[in-house]
């Protein structure tokens, strides 16, 4: 198969060209390689795909790489997904998940794709109190980075439904694993964990989100390029669900770190305080269910970050400008 794949630097699509590289797929990378793309993501397969460092807000440029590149699909990775930074930056966002997704979907029509994976997130649902979200429940985002991925939601299902664009919607939950940048609770953790740096908690740390491990979800998103239905909408979780503070007492404990790294700080305006979807439809529809416990992915994801310090460390110059940013104390 013929993708083009956008993000694919970055944490998830990186994880989806390894894979589709591996099986011999023509490759086609689009990546604006900001702080989130890393090339070191792609060095085992570099030579088995094109890269093309490329924002996709460049409508022109775009158009070019689709023109000779013929992709059958489209996997639309590309994103800016700091929720704290949209809080403060929302402009960026707006432009790049709203305006970049037009794009992207314009010339998808215009030139024929046979299939566009538009990947976003549980965020759009908001503060879930009880029970769980399927793909029919309003959505309900609560910041700026959620809006922007519910507007690139609903404009990938305007596509399909005014224009026949095969436009399939992921919903993911929250993704951990190996390569994940430490903008994120569990790789941040890790990083400051072992550096005895103080570790940044919103509040009172008891929001509860939904964690699925890597793998599962590039392999949820293999299932449903091959058997999901163009319009359809599907989330894709785990049913685990935690605790930020308790996730983080998890990583100190198994680093053999003491609590008191923890630093609790400001709570995020309008933070929602429980995130949990169902999966039921794409479990139906594809056979896929997750195959990795979180105290299993966990550990792996730990493991892989002790192996691969110099990597962890070398994103720490960004990092510690966005935190002193983000993390005020009371």
């Amino acid at each position: 198969m013929k993708v083009l794949v956008t993000g694919g630097a970055g944490f998830i699509g990186s994880d989806f060209v390894r894979l589709a590289a591996r099986k011999g797929w023509k490759v086609t990378v689009v990546d604006k390689l900001t702080y989130a793309g890393d090339m070191e993501r792609l060095k085992p397969i570099q030579d088995r795909l094109d890269f093309y460092n490329v924002d996709i807000l460049d409508k022109e440029e775009l158009r070019k790489i689709f023109e000779k590149q013929k992709p059958e699909a489209v996997l639309h990775f590309a994103a800016e997904t700091n929720i704290d930074r949209s809080v403060i930056e929302p402009s960026v966002f707006m432009e790049t998940n709203i305006i970049g997704t037009i794009y992207l979907l314009e010339l998808a029509k215009e030139l024929g794709v046979e299939k566009f994976i538009n990947i976003t997130s549980y965020e759009e649902y908001g503060d879930i109190k009880e029970g769980e979200r399927d793909e029919d429940c309003p959505l309900n985002p609560r910041s700026p980075y959620a809006v922007s991925k519910a507007s690139a939601d609903m404009l990938g299902q305007v596509y399909w439904r005014a224009l026949k664009l095969p436009v399939i919607t992921v919903r993911l939950c929250s993704i951990y694993g190996p390569w994940q940048n430490p903008e994120r609770l569990i790789p941040m953790t890790i990083l400051k964990a072992l550096r005895n740096e103080m570790i940044p908690i919103h509040g009172t740390g008891d929001i509860i989100r939904e964690w699925l491990y890597l793998c599962d979800c590039i392999r949820a998103v293999f299932a449903l390029l091959e058997k999901g239905k163009p319009g359809e909408v599907y989330n894709v979780g785990s049913g685990e669900r935690f605790k930020v503070i308790d996730i983080v007492k998890q990583i100190l404990k198994i680093l053999d770190k003491p609590e008191n790294l923890i630093k609790f700080v400001s709570d995020r305006p309008g933070h929602e305080k429980r995130f949990a979807i169902s999966s039921e439809k794409i479990k139906s529809t594809t056979g896929w269910s997750p195959t990795t416990k979180f105290e299993s992915g966990l550990k792996s994801t730990i493991e892989w970050n002790l192996n691969n310090r110099t990597w962890l460390f070398k994103k720490l110059f960004y990092y510690e400008d966005l935190w002193s940013r983000l993390y005020k104390e009371d």
